[in-house]
């Protein structure tokens, strides 16, 4: 696996443009069949099936949701049997731990902790908030644009020596290169 010497450095990754959700849907299919795993898809509107194609199936957020559902869950009700046995009032003859008085606090903390569980896990498995990204230097991959749908196969591919003669060959508006962005400092 030789790899270019010329365009490892600077490139990032390598942007086709096509101008329908059909031509992506095409190119990412024909991208996959030729063996590249490192590809993503950019457009204005979601592509039915383009996820299905790129290979797009992580779980972990459900899972982080639920795990963040079931601790808030524990917490809310752990807490209120912790306060009822540390400072014991009778009220009406009820039993200290009465689940059916626990349950109102408990589904709002379980609740509570799985929104926040989600929202953040999905922020942090996204790198998010992520202010800048080498493909917003690249003039034609244009967030504002309607007829746009990019295809891009990034550099760590083991086959990205072949992806610029590939992307061309799929007949694509362009072929841009994605420059390596400014390294924080």
């Amino acid at each position: 696996m030789a790899r270019s010497a010329s365009l490892r450095p600077e490139t990032v990754a390598l942007l086709a443009e096509f101008r329908t959700p059909e031509q992506l849907l095409e190119a990412a299919r024909q991208a996959r069949k030729a063996g590249f795993r490192r590809i993503d898809g950019a457009s204005p509107f979601p592509v039915e099936g383009l996820a299905e194609i790129l290979g797009l199936r992580d779980n972990r957020v459900p899972l982080l949701t639920l795990a963040g559902g079931v601790a808030g869950a524990l917490l809310g009700y752990g807490l209120q049997v912790f306060t009822n046995h540390d400072f014991p009032l009778n009220v009406g003859g009820r039993p200290l731990v009465a689940p059916p008085a626990f349950s109102l606090i408990t589904f709002e903390l379980m609740v509570l902790f799985a929104v926040l569980a989600g929202i953040v896990g999905m922020l942090a498995l996204n790198r998010l908030p992520r202010l800048n990204h080498p493909l917003f230097e690249v003039e034609t991959f244009r967030l504002d644009a309607p007829d746009a749908f990019f295809l891009i196969v990034f550099a760590d591919d083991p086959r990205f020596d072949r992806a610029r003669r590939f992307l061309e060959g799929l007949d694509p508006v362009r072929v841009d290169a994605v420059p390596r962005g400014e390294e924080p400092a």
